[in-house]
């Protein structure tokens, strides 16, 4: 019944405060989606190679197909593929083709904690080759910064900058646009920390609130500080400086005195740098190789060569909010069906889940966790790889993990749950002249409406609902780390935590990206080295793109609108289509 409330009810009220909520979600950020790069072999790799990260778009966890709304509407490239690039690196560290690695760094976009797993990728690719990497940039942002000072030599175009400000959470609070339109959210949730409903109610942040995300703000910004304090070689308080000063507007000079830089070269100057390392003349092309290109190359079965009939390890791929049905995220509908699929294959003898996720819908999350409780049941090992979020129910589909790693900047914990309930008894009455009668059978017959604020007993009916399931996902959390129930309370209550704070806990077990975890699976268990990424991509690309009836309908239906307004019918669906018990982090901005 709520469900269905929710789907005709948020149809209305969405439209009302959208144009507000949008101009949030546009200034955010780009959601982008990974072009089809062809994986075929090539006529094979020249010597004196370099193998070229370009760092320019969003840092996504893995290669995926476009759609056929991504082409229409250009949404392809612009996204850079962690599983690419760590597979590139890994590769390329004792291949004799590539002379070293050069970090390009553009307009780079990426959660600190996949920043983090980057440039553990790139100084592992150093210590294990003992080949060079230089960077360069016409101008750095700060996670393609930290990134970049992995290099051996860092450039900076002379018209450039370099920006180090230390970290900082946005939250955007929409209480005053709702009061505007006659709109009141209805909250019910548990937890002291449990901000996520406080944007709908508030109009600045709980103190609460406030102080966990200093602590975890201040955590991470620790961690950068010290990453770049390390690859320059320099003090942390060095670094600590340079974001108090503004050093983005310092003059070239001081900022190569200083550190940030070891020279100032426009791009020709530095490209030719790079030809005399790999003894080309300076009329001669570099041999610049993208990830994608060097590894159709070098023959690296990426996705390539199917493993899946073989004894393997699957890495299991758990990203975006969690819904219950549609497309795009953690849907459990088919994630479900997907986790009691690997469990019944043979060839399947241990899993990895690779998770990013803020969390969403409680009943997914409960689903999705029968199922890898299902997969456990199997005799095979479970081990889960923590990225930028694994907080709320990215958490609740984490707990049962044998083993969970996680980033030490990993934001993780959230353990809570909330309801949210519109009432838009203004608005319908008082502002649009719309009145309802209800005549029912009893007190609470037509309960959930959006024109009648929920009476006491309804409100305690809901809590209770909503005690119901927190009381479940403390269970999980306390089964799953083998922790009393009391233990779990005191640090649960929707508290935020980063990696290294989830570890003294004992909320993780260790601190390390995917291909830690994917090495101690297979070490702790005595499993095949062969990892196939799930769920599978290796559907021809056209075909899958020609079977997408209802992309088609969508791109006629939507072919007159605008970007922005398309963007708005995208948000008000998510809106109309979410579960209204929800276990998420609250919809905060890191930089």
């Amino acid at each position: 019944m709520l469900k269905r409330f929710f789907i005709s009810m948020l149809g209305t009220v969405a439209g009302v405060f959208l144009s507000g909520v949008l101009a949030v979600f546009v200034i955010l950020g780009v959601i982008g989606v990974v072009a089809g790069k062809s994986l075929s072999s090539s006529s094979g790799l020249e010597k004196n190679s370099i193998l070229h990260l370009k760092l320019d778009g969003e840092l996504t966890e893995r290669l995926t197909t476009p759609t056929l709304m991504d082409i229409v509407q250009g949404n392809v490239g612009g996204t850079i593929a962690l599983d690419e690039l760590r597979s590139a690196l890994e590769k390329a560290a004792g291949d004799s083709k590539i002379e070293g690695v050069y970090i390009d760094c553009g307009s780079f976009a990426g959660g600190v904690a996949g920043c983090e797993e980057l440039a553990a990728y790139i100084r592992e690719f150093k210590e294990k080759s003992g080949k060079w990497v230089y960077a360069y940039s016409d101008s750095y942002s700060q996670g393609a910064y930290m990134v970049a000072t992995t290099a051996d030599s860092l450039f900076v175009n002379p018209m450039g900058e370099v920006d180090v400000h230390g970290a900082a959470s946005l939250t955007p609070f929409f209480k005053d646009l709702l009061d505007k339109v006659g709109v009141s959210m209805q909250i019910i949730k548990v937890g002291t920390y449990k901000s996520a409903v406080e944007p709908f109610i508030l109009n600045e942040m709980s103190e609460p609130a406030r102080r966990q995300q200093q602590e975890y703000i201040d955590s991470i910004w620790n961690f950068m500080a010290g990453a770049i304090a390390q690859g320059r070689d320099i003090e942390v308080s060095t670094v600590k400086m340079w974001a108090d000063s503004m050093c983005s507007t310092w003059k070239l000079d001081r900022t190569i005195a200083d550190g940030l830089a070891d020279a100032a070269v426009y791009r020709r100057l530095m490209e030719q740098r790079l030809r005399r390392l790999t003894d080309r003349a300076d009329d001669e092309n570099l041999r610049l190789v993208s990830p994608a290109e060097y590894l159709a190359a070098a023959g690296n079965p990426f996705d390539a060569v199917d493993k899946s009939g073989k004894p393997h390890v699957a890495l299991l791929y758990a990203v975006g909010d969690i819904v219950d049905s549609g497309k795009g995220g953690i849907v459990g509908e088919e994630m479900v069906p997907e986790i009691i699929a690997l469990a019944d294959d043979d060839n399947v003898e241990g899993m990895v889940m690779r998770v990013n996720s803020g969390g969403g819908s409680a009943f997914a999350s409960e689903q999705i966790w029968e199922a890898l409780e299902y997969f456990k049941s199997k005799g095979k090992p479970l081990y889960v790889s923590m990225g930028d979020y694994a907080a709320s129910g990215g958490y609740y589909i984490s707990c049962g993990a044998d083993c969970i790693y996680a980033d030490a900047t990993t934001l993780t914990g959230s353990i809570g749950v909330f309801g949210m309930i519109p009432e838009a008894s203004k608005l319908l009455n008082d502002k649009l002249g719309v009145h309802f009668t209800t005549v029912q059978s009893n007190p609470n017959a037509s309960f959930p409406v959006v024109f009648n604020p929920m009476t006491p007993a309804q409100h305690a009916a809901m809590q209770n609902g909503v005690d119901n399931i927190y009381s479940i996902f403390t269970q999980r959390v306390a089964d799953g780390r083998d922790l009393p129930v009391d233990s779990v309370r005191s640090i649960a209550e929707g508290r935020v935590w980063v990696g290294t704070s989830a570890l003294r806990l004992g909320l993780v077990d260790k601190i390390g990206g995917v291909k830690d975890a994917i090495a101690a699976i297979i070490a702790d268990n005595n499993l095949p080295d062969e990892v196939v990424a799930y769920p599978r991509d290796d559907e021809n690309k056209w075909m899958a793109i020609l079977r997408e009836s209802k992309a088609l309908e969508e791109m006629k239906a939507m072919a007159g609108y605008s970007p922005l307004e398309r963007k708005a019918m995208e948000i008000a669906r998510n809106l109309m289509e979410q579960n209204p018990m929800q276990a998420r982090m609250p919809m905060t901005i890191i930089r």
